[in-house]
């Protein structure tokens, strides 16, 4: 049985605590025992993990309604009552809302990374855990059953990688009827989504999350790449120039004399990295940074002044010459 775990108690807020107070929480805690910060603390790692894990459940609304629905002093007597078996429950990773199932946002390769607690929760679980839930097997079904039961089909979603970016409800089309997922924000490629009984034929259908490629940005990890499109005059004279990026258009800074080809990093506007959730404002680096690649580029028009001018550019780089 995988150990009863406290959220809030790991974060040190009371059981009615706000979104807002949650996130200062999770601020101060991780900004304190990041493992950057206590490097000859060898327990700083497992307990930034705790805080992480903590704030993944009670950041997220729907993950906290679950989590509370277990009671506010730990698992009754005789553990869970887990999702889909007798004595009632969520099943892991789903919930419903207004008539409609959500599902899946912990595949099993997000939820690695936390404790068995969590997984059998909410993914990933252990398998005969009397929590229920989750990947792992069911408790309630004897071997006959589980040798019958419905197998699993996989296929892959494409995501914009906006979407990805951002999270939030896609409608997919499975077997003639319409499913809402749930992508989860920062969601990364390769990443799987598991909804429940909705594969043809009654099994679980497994999506394996898949960027569309993006005609202007091109991720590696958690580093987001850009071009940048710079006129001549600031890539020679410095400036700035807006650049799209996932959070919309920023300025970059172009020093004086830049040429093409040349790359500029703008901190922490990449995709959220894997060890923290994204939370605006933290401390701690929390994203992967972007990096702007320079095209400088002239006018495909010029006006009659700009052409004097270039024709004075000509003349002094030939008197240069002399």
């Amino acid at each position: 049985m995988a150990a009863y775990k406290d959220y809030y108690q790991v974060l040190g807020i009371a059981r009615d605590a706000s979104e807002k107070d949650v996130r200062r929480a999770f601020r101060s805690l991780a900004a304190k025992h990041h493992p950057d910060r206590n490097r000859d603390d060898p327990g700083a790692e497992e307990r930034f993990k705790e805080i992480n894990e903590a704030y993944t459940v009670l950041s997220d609304p729907e993950k906290r309604k679950v989590y509370d629905r277990f009671g506010s002093g730990g698992p009754p007597t005789g553990g869970f009552a887990g999702g889909g078996h007798p004595g009632g429950g969520f099943p892991g990773g789903t919930y419903q809302q207004g008539g409609t199932t959500f599902y899946g946002n912990v595949g099993p390769e997000d939820a690695a990374g936390f404790s068995d607690f969590f997984r059998s929760l909410f993914g990933g679980g252990v398998g005969g855990s009397p929590y229920g839930g989750g990947f792992g097997d069911d408790p309630f079904v004897g071997p006959s059953r589980a040798a019958t039961r419905p197998r699993a089909v996989t296929a892959n979603l494409t995501v914009e990688l906006e979407r990805a970016f951002h999270g939030g409800p896609m409608s997919v089309r499975v077997d003639g009827k319409s499913l809402e997922v749930g992508i989860p924000a920062g969601v990364r490629d390769g990443a799987k989504l598991r909804l429940r009984g909705q594969a043809p034929g009654g099994g679980d259908l497994v999506l394996v999350v898949r960027h569309a490629p993006h005609p202007h940005w091109r991720l590696d990890g958690s580093t987001l790449h850009v071009v940048a499109d710079v006129p001549d005059h600031v890539a020679v004279l410095g400036g700035s120039v807006r650049v799209r990026t996932l959070d919309g258009d920023v300025d970059l800074t172009v020093p004086p004399g830049t040429a093409s080809g040349r790359k500029l990093r703008l901190r922490g506007r990449g995709w959220p990295l894997k060890t923290g959730a994204r939370v605006e404002g933290d401390a701690e680096p929390t994203r992967g940074d972007a990096v702007a690649e320079v095209r400088v580029v002239v006018p495909r028009a010029p006006s009659e002044a700009q052409r004097e001018a270039y024709q004075r550019l000509r003349e002094l780089d030939a008197a240069d010459g002399d």
